[in-house]
């Protein structure tokens, strides 16, 4: 597999190659460049050479290509879910899921082709102003490996539709698919130039994008240590940030909630990709009322979960996608047992056997009874981990929820209304789900508060913060 850089395939100018292993069985399936600072610089002379061109076009113009690579990504969904899935872990129909969700989130920008891209403003006798929205320039982008597809829809659809290019670096562990793409959207009629994908690491290719002084914005997701290495690199070139950095999303499940609902959210909110969602449920808060019949039923329910390669047509959990996060969910597990940090009721360590031995397979996992100053509760848990705290009442949830650092997301669990109201004006968090969780459509906008970072993705929002507004000032 190669970059592309002008719509071409291309070599990494160092000649190095990264193997692209799959998960589930350890065997590599693609080799990928490992990118330099000099093919970052290529990619964005490439981007900027075609920015005015691009930019001249209509937003129409760009909305009706948008539309039709989601067109094209539709009829080859089946080949690119497999693709995915292979590179990533996840199981087959969440991979499907995701490159449809793509498609939607170009349909959605596209949709927005025809809004009115400006304002007129009356000032009697001062004169007339004209406000229009302008495309910042050449931006880039920097995808992580845990939902690249869909991550890619929220970077490229609303910054291409407002008239920019883009330089992209996918992660090394889950590139192909996005790679892949990219080709797609070429078909489609994006012109060479206009979306260049540069692979390789964080600390060279990265690094190289964000540092770049003809880059007017940069949009990250992932960890909190490497968004803040981002701001510091980008705060020195004035440039614009959209910065995603994860989260420890509180579930609040009252004794009034439905139970079924309730334990089919929690599964699906936090074993859903094998738990490695930024907005996964990553703590489990439940009314001391309703506790006991709710772990129980949840304890049973999870230890359920069919957990295969994700091409096995009944896996309903995958292996995390790579070593590192194999290793570190062990080590965290390992000192919880050690360190008496909770009670274990199901899982709590690697899988074991035949089917699982090459793969990064890992237990889904129930801990109760965890201590205050466990990592479980304290970080960000990256992996099928549930801690399960049981309160005594809604104010003690909502207290216990903001003692992170990060705000996310949260969901409450309720037929109450005013329970409803007081979590949403109470607890820290871009986004309060209200019986269910994860669920992001494009329409909406999305990012969190605190370390979870700053700025929007989706919704009209994403789309104006892809823009600089500049005015006409008639003083007749």
């Amino acid at each position: 597999m190669f970059m592309r850089i002008h719509g071409v395939d291309v070599p990494s100018s160092s000649d190095k190659w990264r193997d692209v292993l799959n998960p589930a069985t350890g065997e590599v399936i693609d080799t990928i460049p490992e990118g330099t600072a000099d093919d970052v610089k290529a990619a964005v002379d490439s981007a900027e050479s075609v920015f005015l061109e691009w930019s001249e076009k209509t937003m129409r113009e760009r909305g009706l290509i948008l539309f039709r690579a989601a067109t094209i990504v539709r009829e080859e969904h089946k080949r690119l879910a497999r693709l995915l899935t292979m590179e990533q872990g996840k199981p087959l129909r969440e991979a499907t899921d995701e490159v449809r969700g793509f498609c939607n989130i170009l349909e959605f920008y596209a949709g927005l082709s025809s809004q009115p891209a400006g304002d007129a403003v009356r000032l009697g006798g001062q004169g007339d102003c004209m406000v229009v929205n302008e495309p910042l320039g050449v931006c880039g982008a920097i995808i992580p490996w845990n939902m690249p597809v869909i991550i890619m829809g929220w970077k490229t659809a609303p910054a291409l539709l407002a008239g920019n290019t883009m330089v992209m670096k996918p992660s090394s562990t889950a590139p192909l698919t996005v790679l892949s793409i990219s080709k797609i959207l070429g078909d489609a009629g994006i012109p060479p130039g206009v979306l260049n994908i540069v692979t390789g690491s964080g600390s060279t290719a990265g690094e190289a994008i964000v540092t770049h002084p003809s880059v007017q914005k940069v949009s990250f997701t992932g960890s909190c240590a490497t968004g803040c290495r981002i701001r510091e690199l980008a705060g020195s070139h004035n440039k614009d940030l959209v910065l995603e950095l994860g989260g420890s999303d509180p579930m609040i499940v009252m004794n009034d909630a439905d139970m079924d609902n309730a334990v089919e959210g929690a599964v699906r909110g936090r074993f859903y990709n094998a738990g490695q969602t930024c907005t996964a449920v990553k703590r489990l808060f439940v009314h001391q009322d309703i506790a006991e019949s709710f772990i129980r039923r949840l304890t049973s329910r999870v230890e359920a979960l069919h957990v295969k390669n994700g091409l096995d047509s009944l896996a309903e959990m995958g292996p995390l996608n790579n070593r590192q996060q194999y290793d570190t969910l062990s080590e965290i597990m390992k000192s919880v047992k050690e360190n008496r940090e909770g009670t274990i009721l199901t899982g709590g360590s690697p899988m074991q056997g035949e089917s699982y031995d090459n793969g990064y397979f890992f237990h889904p996992t129930l801990v109760k009874d965890v201590a205050d100053d466990s990592p479980l509760v304290t970080g960000e848990i990256f992996g099928p981990v549930l801690p399960i705290i049981v309160v005594p009442d809604l104010g003690t949830a909502i207290s216990k929820a903001n003692q992170s650092p990060y705000g996310l997301g949260a969901s409450v669990w309720t037929r109450d209304l005013a329970t409803v109201k007081r979590v949403f004006r109470e607890v820290h968090a871009g986004i309060i789900w209200v019986n269910r969780h994860v669920t992001v459509p494009p329409e909406i906008p999305f990012g969190g508060t605190k370390e979870s970072g700053v700025g929007r993705e989706n919704g009209y929002q994403a789309l104006q913060g892809y823009t600089r507004s500049k005015t006409l000032f008639l003083g007749w």
